[in-house]
């Protein structure tokens, strides 16, 4: 068998043939061949060798990927979801951070009085919008999010409904699950458009419609009214919200990697567990009984007299031999917690959350780490809000809700643009961030307003309540440390201006 050097180059027999007659000229020949294999070179990971030929990979493209996986990984995920108690962990985390307690919208036009009719008409309308009658707008979006993360997609249907329905805005939103769509639906449309997975694109690639079963096709009830036909629906109404990780069209559960780890853990910890009660329940083993009484369990026996054997706490099974009794020594489990933990640092890995937040353990981390720790969080969870549940559900029905109060004469024009506001963060030390922000402001790094949006509020409708509450401070007469008109930071009496001395005095 030939040498193997530098993972390319092989020292084969002419080499060696050459070595014996002539080495200089070998390894003048051998290094000019070297020299040649590393020009030659790109990625180590590239390479083929013997510890590389067991990885098969594929250059298929992401969409043909999950089309033949996406539904068993959203099968396997729900499952999951629903039985283990890191997946549900690791998802009520992620729709905890993205969502909270609201994505909030506010009327950003130049027209002041046309901001807050369509603010108090969102107001209203928000408390309706969902077409199942079950919650309101900030509702339906973290339903919508817990729908991409655990099942990789979801589906937002505008609903039109008449005047007569006493709507605040003819509108409302469905959300259908990734299954309403018919992936086995392919083939070519008129005008040089195509359909693929369900999804109806122009000659362009632009989407056109989707292709939506009206009834879930997992529904099992006994209902012989269910439409199993898969129903047109323009691309206009309808709004797709998931994670594209490639140039595709469908999304993929958000824990795809961490799927084999959790069932991995989950079956070793059954297994674990079966092993120790099995251990408990067996305390010797007596040598030397009778042959009658040699059994490794109690002995039953079914109903045709068949002999069941059968593990119970406290158990001295009997042996032939000699007699002697032997206990049962339980094994050792060292280093089973750290190897358990490693595990679900990989989970949590998958889950891309911290792993403190997925199991609850702060036992090893400080308050620098943690904080350290949590700004990575929250820069992903920053960048996912804006960059895929602003864009993908929450802008697309803030157009709908302007269109409907259009054409119902309730607003007057179609196109208002909007700011959107996600919950803030709590802070980990209040006291130090709060110092933070007043010094970003005083230096000019921040302004007033930019805070108080960052803490998920309206500033007009802040500082007009503020307004209005110093306005009635000062006719009674109050003077509050809060208010910096009257009480400096050090909390001393603020000088008076001549006209306020003036109107005080009269």
């Amino acid at each position: 068998m030939a040498d193997t050097n530098n993972n390319d180059v092989r020292f084969g027999a002419l080499d060696r043939a050459l070595a014996l007659v002539a080495p200089r000229a070998a390894a003048k020949r051998y290094a000019a061949r070297v020299a040649l294999g590393n020009l030659r070179r790109t990625y180590d990971a590239a390479q083929k060798g013997r510890r590389l030929e067991g990885w098969r990979t594929a250059g298929t493209a992401a969409d043909a990927e999950i089309a033949a996986a996406g539904g068993l990984l959203r099968d396997r995920m729900r499952d999951l979801v629903r039985n283990n108690p890191l997946a549900a962990r690791a998802v009520s985390v992620l729709v905890n951070n993205l969502v909270g307690s609201g994505i909030r919208p506010r009327a950003a036009s130049a027209d002041l009085k046309l901001n807050e009719t369509v603010d108090r008409l969102w107001a209203r309308w928000a408390e309706h919008c969902d077409a199942d009658g079950h919650t309101d707008f900030h509702g339906l979006t973290v339903l919508a999010v817990r729908e991409m993360i655990e099942g990789g997609e979801v589906f937002a249907i505008r609903r039109r409904r008449r005047m007569a329905d006493a709507l605040p805005v003819p509108l409302q939103i469905e959300l259908k699950e990734a299954d309403h769509l018919d992936a086995a639906r392919f083939g070519e449309t008129p005008g040089g458009g195509r359909i693929a997975q369900g999804i109806e694109y122009d000659r362009e690639g632009r989407r056109r419609a989707y292709w939506l079963f009206p009834d879930h096709p997992g529904d099992r009830s006994p209902i012989f009214g269910r439409r199993m036909e898969a129903v047109r629906v323009e691309a206009s109404g309808v709004a797709h919200l998931y994670e594209r990780q490639r140039v595709q069209s469908r999304g993929v559960p958000w824990g795809t990697p961490a799927i084999r780890a959790l069932r991995d853990v989950d079956d070793w910890q059954n297994a674990e567990l079966v092993r120790k009660k099995t251990e408990a329940c067996l305390v010797g083993i007596v040598f030397g009984a009778e042959e009658d009484q040699q059994a490794i369990a109690p002995v039953i026996q079914d109903g045709e007299g068949n002999r069941v054997e059968q593990f119970e706490p406290g158990l001295i099974a009997y042996a032939r031999g000699g007699k002697d009794i032997k206990f049962n020594q339980p094994a050792t489990t060292s280093g089973v917690y750290e190897w358990h933990r490693v595990q679900l640092h990989i989970i949590a890995a998958g889950f891309r959350v911290p792993y403190e937040l997925m199991t609850g353990d702060l036992s090893q981390v400080n308050f620098s780490s943690i904080r350290a720790g949590l700004n990575e969080f929250r820069r992903m969870i920053d960048a996912m809000q804006w960059q895929i549940v602003i864009p993908g559900f929450c802008a697309p029905i803030w157009r709908w809700f302007v269109d409907a109060a259009f054409t119902a004469g309730l607003i007057p024009t179609a196109e208002v643009p909007v700011e959107w506001a996600p919950p803030s963060f709590e802070s980990v030390s209040p006291l130090q961030d709060a110092q933070t922000d007043l010094l970003e402001t005083r230096a000019g790094f921040a302004t007033l307003p930019q805070q108080i949006a960052k803490r998920g509020y309206d500033p007009k409708k802040v500082l007009a309540e503020y307004a209005e509450f110093l306005a009635l401070a000062d006719s009674l007469g109050l003077v509050l440390d809060s208010d910096p008109r009257r009480v400096s930071q050090a909390g001393l009496t603020q000088p008076r201006s001549a006209d306020e001395m003036r109107s005080g005095s009269e």
